[in-house]
């Protein structure tokens, strides 16, 4: 009998990609040729694998799921939220402390924002998670970044075609108070937002699963976070139904150690780690 096997995708979008030059269109507004706004090194080769698990193995899977970042220009990680003490830019990868902030280092632009953004800095700083990063404005809605690396949207549109399903897709990231680097929940839920709580719908079809193969990126931030909070809500024998494909994700630049403490802690948990090739047996195997 075939198992209920589910790939999920994390982010696999044009912003967050390591694109040659080949897969790079003309902006048809000003002739420029467009560019990632944040590619990890690595990710092109990451997704073209996952496009070729899905080609070669989609037989055996139930069910894949890509999750989507989908952001405002205007939103509380970009540059365009915040301004230095003195009014100059905030340049990208900056990071911003409470304490920063309390003490003028930096302001939001919006002097009706301040009270705000310091109660959103506090809660994630409480909780020992991410403190804030800057990042470039990536995923824009809308955007030619925002959407789906090529060969792996090519790949899961022939899976739908030919198994006459739909692939779930799961967008995170719009609300410009909160940081969403999880799938399933922002780092600091909005009570006036559901779609920034916990996502307990999704996280019991997960549980559901004979085995879920996590893909995607990035290694170190959005695939990190997703399993993470996965993993806090599900018992030691559905984590053991995890399997993080580790050369389908890479971590960002600079986050390369960041990323193997995730590696390590989530094996510690009883998620398996496996390389492409191993899945794509156990996914023949089952088709």
């Amino acid at each position: 009998m075939k198992r209920n096997f589910h790939l999920l995708v994390i982010d696999p979008q044009n912003d967050f990609c390591d694109l040659p030059a080949s897969y790079l269109p003309v902006d048809p507004v000003n002739g420029d040729v467009l560019r990632p706004a944040l590619p990890v090194a690595g990710s092109h080769a990451d997704l073209q694998r996952v496009a070729g698990l899905i080609d070669q193995g989609g037989a055996g899977l139930s069910a894949i799921s890509i999750t989507l970042d989908a952001h405002h220009r205007l939103d509380i990680a970009h540059p365009t939220f915040w301004q230095s003490g003195d009014g100059a830019p905030v340049a990208p990868f900056t990071q911003i402390e409470a304490a920063q902030v309390r003490a003028g280092l930096y302001q939001p632009r919006d002097p009706q924002a301040l009270a705000r953004s310091l109660a959103y800095l506090d809660a994630p700083e409480a909780a020992g998670r991410y403190r804030l990063m800057i990042w470039p404005v990536h995923c824009e809605i809308g955007s030619w970044g925002a959407a789906v690396h090529a060969d792996v949207r090519a790949a899961y549109n022939r899976w739908e075609d030919a198994h006459l399903g739909q692939v779930t897709k799961l967008g995170k990231g719009s609300n410009p108070w909160t940081e969403h680097y999880s799938a399933v929940m922002a780092e600091v839920p909005d009570a006036d937002d559901p779609a920034s709580q916990l996502n307990h719908g999704f996280i019991a079809r997960l549980a559901e699963a004979d085995r879920v193969y996590i893909t995607g990126e990035a290694g170190s931030h959005c695939v990190r976070a997703t399993t993470e909070h996965i993993v806090a809500q599900l018992d030691e024998a559905a984590r053991m139904r995890l399997v993080l494909v580790t050369d389908c994700m890479s971590p960002v630049t600079g986050f390369e150690a960041h990323y193997q403490q995730f590696l390590q802690a989530m094996s510690a948990a009883g998620v398996r780690l496996a390389r492409a090739e191993e899945v794509l047996s156990e996914l023949q195997a089952n088709a």
